[in-house]
């Protein structure tokens, strides 16, 4: 069993440079060689992230705001550093990518200054960098995610990107489609902050549209992978009163993959989704679109994953199932590889016992037969202002990262390079073939 670094060395040994005019003209498949679904299914990668998180939300006196995680954890200026603490963990793929909104500057206008120079840092680094190009935000020019043109522009960064880098090989186009849409236009919290059924529809069928065309756009350059880091969740009734409100929620989480990977959802909720105002064609388009076979499931864990509800859809934090029990029932549903993309604990929680604890979930996933590829301790550093979900930019630092602000390793991180040194030997000697599990959706 080899990790996604070996995999990309192998790949990429004798391969000559490519001058970007030349890159244009090739046949799709010619740029980037990742590994077959077999070979994939049988990697294991441990991985963590560097957030690039970047709403725009309600700043002082009613002004908008744009977060910026990056700028926010000194990413921005110490990156070099940051790399280098990413590989002195023996950890050899990231979750990373540009701040979209300073990148894509304009209608088929790209400023690649940062990206390129961090890109070559990576690869010098032998880092696989898995691709994350929108994280809950947009250029201020396309507005926000109501914005129907969004799909359109998105994908042609996307084709745009995957030129200048097509050694990239691992994307996540759009981060949590879900929760994107969620925060931004059901809770108010982000970039359009609206609160409708309505408005929730439009920006999730935006963000999924965005999504399915950047990742062809993507596949007319190469054949890549897409890890769709998506939020995973469950409901339990609090009373035989909340079983309809638990049922509804628990149908309602699966809408985004259902859109993105070609399932039709429950009826319950295509009544919902032609009540708030997708069409019928709307909808087909949807169904005959053909990603999923080139798509690992990403699966993103945390406490809040889990929640009890009450009859009137309010909610209480949870923990039956944990990562194990979730991760099997989007398995069931969409019978394709899986990653956890993201989890983590603050440390005053014991985060050490919430890594461990994720971990065995993990591998115990791994020993049933599960096609699981890659664990993800999310992020590097710790983040700012996330205990209030960014709705406020507060500069409250929140220290759940592998490291402080200051960049010192924090014990989860001492944690997690001891699970990775002690578990990537084993697993290289213990992969077992897997099946070609990619039957799709």
């Amino acid at each position: 069993m080899q990790d996604l670094g070996q995999l990309a060395a192998l790949k990429w040994h004798g391969q000559r440079k490519r001058t970007r005019r030349h890159a244009d003209r090739r046949q799709p498949g010619a740029l980037c060689r990742p590994p077959s679904p077999t070979s994939l299914t049988r990697s294991f990668s441990f991985c963590t992230g560097i957030e690039n998180s970047a709403p725009v939300i309600r700043g002082p006196g009613g002004s908008p705001y744009r977060v910026d995680q990056m700028a926010a954890s000194g990413h921005d200026k110490r990156w070099r550093e940051d790399f280098h603490l990413v590989h002195a963990l023996g950890l050899r793929c990231l979750r990373y990518g540009p701040q979209y909104y300073a990148t894509h500057i304009g209608p088929g206008q790209y400023d690649w200054s940062f990206a390129d120079a961090a890109f070559a840092e990576l690869r010098r680094l032998g880092i696989v960098p898995l691709a994350d190009l929108c994280h809950f935000g947009v250029p201020d020019w396309i507005g926000n995610f109501q914005n129907p043109d969004f799909p359109h522009y998105f994908a042609e960064y996307a084709e745009a990107f995957a030129r200048r880098y097509p050694w990239i090989w691992l994307y996540t186009p759009v981060n949590e489609m879900l929760v994107t849409a969620e925060f931004s236009a059901l809770r108010g919290y982000w970039n359009e902050q609206l609160c409708s059924d309505a408005a929730f529809v439009t920006a999730l069928s935006n963000i999924v549209e965005a999504n399915i065309r950047a990742s062809e756009a993507i596949r007319r350059v190469c054949n890549p992978w897409f890890v769709q880091s998506e939020a995973t969740r469950y409901f339990h009734p609090y009373n035989p009163d909340a079983i309809d409100a638990a049922d509804y929620l628990n149908e309602q989480r699966f809408l985004s993959l259902d859109l993105n990977y070609s399932k039709e959802p429950s009826g319950r909720m295509l009544d919902y989704l032609f009540g708030n105002g997708m069409s019928l064609a709307r909808f087909n388009y949807f169904m005959k679109r053909d990603i999923w076979p080139s798509c690992v499931m990403g699966t993103d864990y945390y406490e809040t994953s889990e929640n009890i509800v009450f009859p009137d859809r309010s909610t209480r934090g949870s923990n039956v199932l944990g990562y194990y029990g979730l991760t099997r029932q989007y398995h069931d549903r969409y019978r394709l590889p899986i990653m956890l993309t993201e989890t983590n604990q603050v440390e005053g929680l014991n985060a050490v016992f919430w890594l461990e604890r994720q971990w065995a979930n993990v591998l115990r996933l791994r020993q049933e037969g599960f096609p699981i590829i890659g664990f993800t301790w999310y992020s590097l550093t710790d983040q700012v202002d996330w205990d209030i979900e960014l709705r406020e930019a507060r500069g409250h630092v929140n220290p759940n990262g592998l490291y402080d602000m200051q960049r010192r390793l924090r014990g989860v991180g001492t944690e997690y390079a001891r699970i990775i040194d002690d578990w990537s030997g084993v697993l290289a000697k213990s992969g077992a073939a897997l099946e070609d599990i990619r039957t799709g959706p």
